[in-house]
């Protein structure tokens, strides 16, 4: 677990002290005997998910325009080491931080459309999302990550395979990275497009689906 100290040198103002000892508070109220029985029979930890919404700490660091407190990182870290530190230990990290981390790349490259749509569901706790990156052959190398979402009407249909997606059991949505254009016809490994350099037989075959298997950390 986290280190008492450490955690306190990083609470270095009062606004973050008092972030500490009320997520402490919270945390204090699911003792262990809460979290072995959800351990003993593999469930999600509704109860703890929802007094985290309901106090407004998965919105720790979302836009103040969709609810939530438009707190940084660090403040967002004092949450994380404050949960850590509890009997929930990753257990109960697991079922928040993807809520509080992951969204920002709706916060960041989202629409303002876009942002309105998903973000105060998530804030609000009504929503949860899982973050689909690792691959069997990539890991968690973006570069070489061959998940493909291809435009089709007025969306798009992705083909490929995502493993180890934490919560992905619990999850009604998914932030999920995906190529528009495959790798072979980018430049670099981390460029959108260029031209095509691929031989001709060299296209991508993949089921067209995606397959999910969770982790059981949650």
């Amino acid at each position: 677990m986290p280190d008492r100290a450490a955690m306190d040198a990083l609470a270095d103002t009062a606004e973050r002290a008092a972030i500490r000892d009320a997520v402490r508070a919270l945390c204090e109220r699911f003792g262990d005997s809460y979290w072995e029985e959800l351990d003993r029979t593999a469930t999600f930890p509704h109860a703890f998910h929802r007094a985290v919404a309901d106090a407004g700490w998965l919105g720790i660091a979302m836009p103040e325009a969709y609810g939530g407190a438009g707190l940084g990182i660090c403040e967002a870290a004092i949450l994380m080491q404050t949960v850590a530190n509890s009997g929930g230990a990753f257990a109960a990290c697991s079922a928040i931080h993807m809520n509080i981390f992951g969204p920002h790349a709706i916060v960041v490259h989202g629409t303002a459309a876009q942002k309105q749509r998903m973000l105060p569901p998530l804030i609000r706790g009504e929503v949860r999302a899982c973050f689909g990156v690792t691959e069997p052959d990539a890991g968690l190398d973006t570069t070489r990550l061959t998940t493909r979402a291809s435009r089709e009407g007025g969306g798009y249909v992705v083909h490929g395979r995502k493993i180890w997606t934490s919560t992905a059991q619990v999850a009604q949505k998914i932030v999920l990275l995906a190529r528009t254009t495959t790798a072979c016809r980018c430049s670099t490994p981390t460029s959108t497009a260029a031209p095509s350099r691929c031989a001709r037989s060299a296209r991508w075959a993949a089921p067209p689906s995606i397959r999910t298997r969770c982790s059981s950390t949650a």
